[in-house]
């Protein structure tokens, strides 16, 4: 990916070192417009950000993640099919916010994030993944949480409604809820490869959506959470009593 113009390689070893440049500059530097700018933490392989690129070709969107074996899918495929309005930017999101700056971006994605049972501060709808993109959200930015897991659900709703940050949408199981407007419908029946493997094992999809203010302090739910009873891929199915909250 080294060759590739849509792709942008700054891990923590390599950033820590050399300033991103284009911190800022997202719109006028690389996609040539001022068109919204929407993030996608944890792609993959880019299935989400590639098929959103399709759908709405006057919105910016860039793909996140550290793994490029993954990444290079999705990259290859936007190149591919000349989609202009997609990037992908291969990094550790712990420093996501060196990448932008403030009021450049106005939506996040979390597709399918690990749910960390045994790390809260590694859940990217935690306090202090909130606290980095409130650097560079929009005042009120969306937030979107699609997962399979029921902890990381529960979590987040626990996290949202004890911050009283406003809550948009809200399902524990998507695809039988009914009332879900046209192009809500749209932008949710796309399926990632690993969805498909959960929806087959007969797991409920959950999604929510909250907008999040610049201001206010932000507070960990101090409740304790039921652990996923199944493993889903790549991922440990026990977690000590300790690591429920």
């Amino acid at each position: 990916m080294e060759r590739y113009d849509n792709v942008f390689q700054y891990p923590y070893s390599v950033v820590s070192e050399v300033p991103f440049e284009m911190q800022g500059h997202w719109r006028e530097q690389y996609f040539h417009n001022d068109h919204p700018i929407i993030l996608e933490l944890g792609c993959g392989k880019g299935e989400y950000t590639v098929e959103l690129a399709r759908m709405f070709p006057d919105i910016n969107f860039i793909g996140v993640d550290i793994k490029g074996a993954r990444m290079w899918t999705g990259a290859t495929e936007a190149l591919q099919e000349g989609l202009r309005n997609v990037a992908f930017l291969r990094t550790n999101i712990e420093i996501i916010d060196r990448f932008f700056a403030a009021d450049e971006v106005q939506e996040i994605w979390l597709t399918f994030s690990d749910p960390q049972m045994k790390s809260p501060r590694k859940r990217l709808s935690s306090t202090s993944f909130l606290a980095r993109y409130r650097r560079f959200l929009i005042d009120g930015g969306i937030v979107h949480l699609k997962t399979d897991s029921n902890f990381l659900y529960t979590y987040t709703s626990l996290m949202v409604a004890h911050n009283h940050l406003p809550l948009l949408f809200s399902t524990d199981d998507l695809y039988h809820t009914s009332g879900i407007d046209a192009d809500t419908q749209q932008i949710l029946s796309i399926h990632t490869y690993y969805e498909n493997m959960w929806i087959e094992r007969g797991l409920n999809i959950k999604y929510l959506k909250f907008r999040l203010p610049t201001e206010g302090a932000l507070e960990e739910p101090d409740v304790e959470i039921p652990l996923d009873e199944y493993r889903s891929y790549h991922r440990d199915k026990r977690s000590p009593v300790s690591a429920r909250k």
